[in-house]
């Protein structure tokens, strides 16, 4: 029986086979390696994927494609809103070091789901996501541009992130209205030490009035902090460089790694 793509858990499946292979071979499975791929739907990738790897465990929401995806022996179906998965538990289920972390991941929920793999990125390897093409220009965006703003900083603070490939509507059925995209994740070996939550709040901050300057905003809550140190507060938002927010969470309370929410 035809599955029928679900709205309400934003499913658009790969289709394009030219297109399947260029993003299987971008994320280079070998044997051996222990991958989780968050919404297989219809097994576009995951069928490639486990020819190249051997065995793969598979989170779908869907309880139908569950089903479906039961009856493949090489696949380890967990069938869950990805949200509640505990990839700590899972690594160690799986007697890895490590995951690499794969899919095609849902257009309405794929900022919460790429914060949740935050709180477990010191078990993570790699990431391999599709997403709106819109979303990816945010993650990797520089400062000075329109697209730069908390998403960038929360990510290139603990990723080093690459837009590998670009993935029209037609590839998809039923197509989407937007481009997607493919972008490679790889957690920096030595990420600048500062409280997750603390940087959270103050990028949000930072950037809830984009276009007014800082002291409007961020200069208002340093004052509310007592914070006695500088920081040039007559810039927009958009024009602070990842690094210098990293500095200013580090100068507002030095506290070791956590993750943000």
């Amino acid at each position: 029986m035809k599955h029928i793509a679900r709205k309400r858990f934003g499913q658009h499946f790969l289709t394009d086979g030219f297109m399947i292979e260029a993003i299987v071979d971008a994320i280079a499975p070998k044997p051996g390696q222990a991958m989780v791929e968050i919404g297989p739907g219809l097994a576009a990738l995951t069928q490639p994927l486990v020819e190249r790897l051997g065995q793969l465990t598979v989170i779908e929401l869907d309880r139908d494609l569950a089903a479906r995806l039961r009856a493949h022996p090489q696949l380890q179906v967990i069938e869950s809103d990805v949200l509640r998965v505990d990839f700590a538990e899972l690594v160690q289920s799986l007697a890895a070091a490590k995951l690499r972390v794969v899919g095609n991941l849902p257009y309405n929920i794929s900022t919460p789901i790429l914060f949740h793999l935050l709180d477990f990125i010191d078990v993570i390897e790699d990431q391999h996501f599709m997403l709106q093409k819109e979303v990816i220009d945010r993650m990797v965006a520089r400062p000075c541009t329109a697209a730069y703003g908390r998403l960038s900083v929360m990510l290139q603070w603990r990723y080093a992130m690459e837009n590998v490939l670009l993935v029209p509507p037609g590839s998809f059925e039923p197509p989407p209205r937007v481009n997607s995209a493919v972008v490679r994740m790889v957690p920096h070996q030595s990420p600048v030490s500062v409280d997750g939550q603390l940087l959270s709040e103050l990028v949000q901050i930072a950037f809830s009035q984009r276009r007014k300057l800082l002291r409007h905003t961020l200069g208002q809550w340093l004052q509310e902090k007592a914070f006695a140190d500088s920081f040039d507060v007559q810039r927009r938002a958009e024009e602070v460089p990842v690094a210098e927010y990293l500095e200013l969470a580090s100068k507002l309370a030095p506290r070791p790694l956590a993750s943000a929410a």
